[in-house]
């Protein structure tokens, strides 16, 4: 078994054969890195392009998605702590008023396999959070999630705690969700946007 097999696993939303083909491309002599990045990340780029595509919908996403999460799962404890490149952290949160993380959480899922680290703060965050953390942690990037029309808006009051709290010129401030557009993104001073999650990580992954 190769891996370019894990692309056809993750299609399938198979997550016990993607969590088989990891363990066994393991014993097989593969690093985890090589794993992550030539079968998992590889694979999940694939399912990415087609969601982006219209051959994919999100259900489908989903559950390659939670695949991926039980593949990352074998490998998180064996990726090398110490790669500089491997480690940059990304806030991501739902903003205040909002319930929804299915986009989020897919997100978050796929920063994890490209390699980065994720603090995940829910849903329904209040500005200061965003605000404290970002102090805390002082990630590479933050990003913001909305579903509604009506706490959309909720993204650009984020953006505006951080200014006050003097740290929005330390982190790069990414969005996405379902009626956030680039022209919106742009209103409200935030840094780039994404469609959604394979986008997100291009988007980190490419500096912009």
């Amino acid at each position: 078994m190769g891996l370019e097999q894990f692309a056809d696993l993750l299609l399938k939303g198979d997550s016990a054969g993607v969590k088989g083909l990891c363990e066994q491309s393991l014993t097989e002599g593969k690093s985890a890195d090589e794993v992550l990045n030539q079968g998992l990340l590889t694979g999940m780029e694939h399912v990415g392009k087609l969601f982006k595509a219209g051959e994919l919908y999100l259900p489908e996403v989903m559950l390659a998605a939670r695949a991926m999460k039980a593949g990352v799962e074998i490998l998180e404890p064996l990726l090398g702590e110490g790669d500089a490149t491997a480690r940059e952290t990304v806030i991501l949160g739902t903003v205040k008023g909002d319930l929804h993380d299915i986009g989020k959480n897919i997100v978050g899922i796929m920063l994890r396999g490209a390699g980065y680290k994720v603090v995940d703060l829910g849903i329904d965050v209040p500005d200061q959070k965003f605000v404290d953390t970002v102090k805390e942690i002082k990630p590479l990037a933050l990003g913001l999630s909305a579903l509604l029309t009506t706490t959309m808006l909720g993204m650009k009051d984020v953006i505006e705690a951080l200014k006050t709290g003097g740290v929005r010129d330390e982190v790069r401030v990414l969005i996405g969700g379902a009626p956030v557009t680039a022209d919106f993104a742009s209103e409200i001073g935030a840094d780039g946007f994404s469609e959604n999650a394979y986008e997100a990580v291009e988007i980190l992954k490419s500096g912009g």
